[in-house]
């Protein structure tokens, strides 16, 4: 009886390495899948050149990126945090598909969500000849990139606040209600500053998601230098008249990527939380 048990004992110490192994192995190949291209584009931009950076295109697309971007995250907080707060404490009817509807544009098409935006208001589209009288004309603008952008990043904002406000204990806003604060006091006191980080880590999120759009740009937006060119459709253009220009803002973009990753991480030991 005790033979077997020994013979198992050691077919169980024999086989956990091998599958340590093939884990490691397994996650090695993964990392190196997804860190070997990155490192391509970095190593030829080797030697940098300083004209692929200081050329007009790569400036142009890199000040419109930064400015629709921005302006992208600031009307994702702005639309985003009522809409979060709510969806994280009040019970109504619809919220699970509210909920769902602010999630779609995470698994959209781009080129789905560009479209979209262009039959609702485009000259043709739902709103369009509305906006028209008014002598409105959105598509083929900078005011295009923007909402582009904020159709597509918003939602990363919006599960991310929604976590956060999930997360503030509730005695603590109990509490500042018997002192007599107002409820809206209670918010701006108690509840935002608890929710700060995940709310800050979703912005950042948010900003870099409208940094990197593409589809739902050039779909609606055009790609037009110095109005709608942003720094992915100015890659887009550069693969086939500047492949240098290409690769510096491909390089910016990693950076930018990396560094906020690494911020939201740091702002949240567990992670970012998109649900």
């Amino acid at each position: 009886m005790v033979e077997p048990e020994v013979q198992a004992r050691s077919k169980i110490r024999y086989s956990l390495p091998v599958g340590r192994i093939l884990f490691l192995g397994a996650a090695l190949l993964l990392v190196l899948f997804l860190t070997l291209p990155l490192a391509a584009i970095i190593l030829r931009v080797l030697p940098f050149k300083l004209s692929a950076w200081l050329d007009p295109a790569t400036v142009d697309a890199l000040k419109l990126s930064l400015v629709t971007a921005s302006l992208a995250a600031a009307l994702s907080v702005v639309v985003g945090t009522p809409i979060a707060y709510l969806l994280a404490r009040e019970n109504f009817r619809g919220k699970t598909i509210v909920d769902t509807l602010i999630d779609v544009p995470m698994v959209l098409p781009p080129a789905v969500a560009g479209l979209a935006l262009l039959m609702a208001f485009g000259r043709r589209g739902l709103l369009g000849p509305f906006l028209d009288s008014l002598g409105i004309e959105l598509p083929f603008t900078t005011t295009a990139v923007v909402m582009a952008e904020t159709f597509v990043a918003a939602p990363f904002y919006v599960r991310s606040a929604k976590a956060g406000f999930a997360s503030v204990d509730r005695k603590l806003e109990q509490m500042s209600a018997l002192l007599g604060v107002s409820g809206l006091g209670t918010f701006f006191r108690i509840t935002l500053p608890l929710a700060a980080p995940s709310l800050f880590g979703g912005l950042l999120m948010t900003w870099a998601r409208a940094l990197g759009e593409f589809g739902a740009t050039i779909m609606f937006a055009g790609n037009f230098q110095g109005i709608t060119q942003t720094m992915p459709l100015a890659i887009y253009i550069g693969l086939e008249s500047n492949l240098d220009s290409a690769l510096a803002l491909s390089v910016i973009l990693i950076a930018v990527s990396f560094g906020i990753l690494a911020a939201v991480r740091l702002l949240s030991p567990k992670g970012l939380t998109l649900g």
